[in-house]
């Protein structure tokens, strides 16, 4: 008989084979387990990736928009600041009355003033030989509104160092239309004005007076007029333009001549610390009869004929001046050079003159209220032209070269009150070979307004 049990597996072998089906049906739940885990998983990344999508879609729009208002302020900071730049060299361009928180108020009619009082020296051949006090400036101003954009201005002059007596004079009084420009939306482009005014030639005119001066004496050319007419001006951009048409006389009463005087000045600020002008002027055809001299002051005086009475009836000057500026913290530097052509119908002679000039002016702030200036300047004529600079001599020296030196120091008390002094030297050669000198000068002076 055959023994079943010697054919069955080994005991161990059972167990070893329920110990294994044990295990792979544990891993197979595991395996099972954790399929199912990752799958949850990975469903759990895909929405945070989702999610990841939809914020980063939200950040993009966010960014555009952000880019859109960054450019539109930079549009709007550059209209400005052309806008700001137009606006300064409207300003510039056309001298404007004393602002209105200077000076009292009657009602809509504000006064103001200026002046300047001290002691000038000097050599023996200037107009301030022995030493003089004076009353250097005195002047009113009265500014007031018309009609809307309709403004009067006036100003009187009580005292003035180029006139040889007291005043008082009429110097400048008109009428001023601002924002003609408005009605095509551009309110600075178009500004008019009528009645007496300083002409609107080179840059210096503009602060000659002895509170804006920043010395004491002026340039030798300090070329400026003041005279009836009428006047445009007005700014676009970085561009600004002034032209005038005036009766060119020294007689502010009545024009005696039918040829008018045109001067015009076009401007470009292309920064902020730079100022670039080109201007042009005409004096006219003048009488030598009737008008005797030009209503433009030029090297100390008057454009007056060159030619004798008996063969010059008439004579003109044509002038052309290019300036600039530029600024920087406590400090400027200005430049003008320019061209004067003087003519006259004196068939016995020939009298056409070639005149040039030029200045060089600069200022450093040595502490906040202190300063230091200097002012080169210089005139050629090479045939010779009557510069009075500041020499006591009349009638005006025939001269070929002239210069003048001018160092200073300022110091303002406030706005309103400056001290300053100056010593200026000034030499050249006359056209007949001969030498100018012992014309140097000292001066201080107080200048203020209100």
């Amino acid at each position: 008989m055959v023994n079943i049990e010697m054919f069955a597996p080994p005991r161990i072998l059972r167990s070893g084979i329920l110990l294994a089906a044990c295990f792979f049906s544990l891993a197979f739940r595991l395996t099972g387990q954790d399929m199912q885990g990752l799958k949850k998983e990975i469903d759990e990344l895909r929405e945070q990736n989702r999610l990841l999508q939809e914020q980063l879609q939200q950040q993009r729009q966010m960014i555009d928009q952000l880019s859109g208002k960054v450019s539109g302020l930079q549009q709007t900071n550059e209209q400005s600041q052309n806008d700001l730049r137009a606006l300064k060299a409207t300003v510039e361009n056309a001298p404007a009355p004393p602002e209105k928180s200077k000076g009292f108020s009657l009602g809509n009619v504000v006064i103001s003033g200026e002046g300047a009082a001290g002691f000038l020296d000097t050599q023996s051949d200037g107009k301030y030989s022995k030493g003089t006090f004076l009353v250097d400036e005195a002047r009113l101003f009265v500014d007031a509104p018309i009609w809307e954009d309709v403004y009067f201005y006036g100003q009187v002059d009580l005292q003035t160092r180029e006139e040889s007596d007291l005043g008082p004079y009429l110097g400048e009084l008109y009428l001023q239309w601002e924002n003609l420009g408005k009605f095509w939306n551009r309110d600075e482009m178009l500004n008019v004005r009528l009645g007496q005014f300083y002409t609107p030639f080179g840059e210096e005119y503009q602060h000659r007076f002895a509170i804006d001066n920043t010395l004491i004496y002026h340039s030798l050319s300090d070329v400026w007029a003041l005279d009836p007419g009428l006047e445009l001006y007005g700014s676009w951009k970085p561009l600004s333009y002034v032209v005038a048409v005036q009766n060119g006389s020294i007689n502010t009463l009545n024009s005696l001549d039918g040829d008018k005087m045109v001067s015009g000045r076009l401007g470009y600020d292309p920064a902020p610390w730079l100022h670039l002008s080109v201007s042009g002027l005409r004096t006219g055809h003048l009488s030598v009869a009737n008008d005797l001299i030009s209503g433009v002051w030029f090297g100390g005086g008057f454009f007056s004929p060159v030619g004798k009475p008996a063969a010059t009836t008439v004579f003109q000057a044509n002038m052309a001046e290019v300036d600039g500026q530029t600024k920087w913290k406590g400090g400027y530097l200005r430049l003008a050079g320019g061209y004067a052509d003087y003519d006259d119908n004196n068939l016995s002679a020939d009298d056409h003159r070639d005149i040039y000039y030029y200045y060089a002016e600069a200022l450093q702030h040595l502490a906040p209220k202190f300063y230091g200036a200097v002012r080169w300047s210089q005139i050629r004529a090479p045939g010779g032209y009557p510069i009075l600079g500041d020499s006591a001599a009349f009638p005006f020296l025939s001269t070929s070269d002239l210069w003048r030196l001018s160092l200073g120091l300022g110091y303002h008390f406030n706005e309103h009150l400056l001290l300053k002094i100056e010593y200026a030297f000034e030499q050249g050669r006359l056209s007949t070979g001969g030498f100018r000198d012992h014309e140097n000068l000292f001066g201080a002076e107080a200048a203020f307004r209100f």
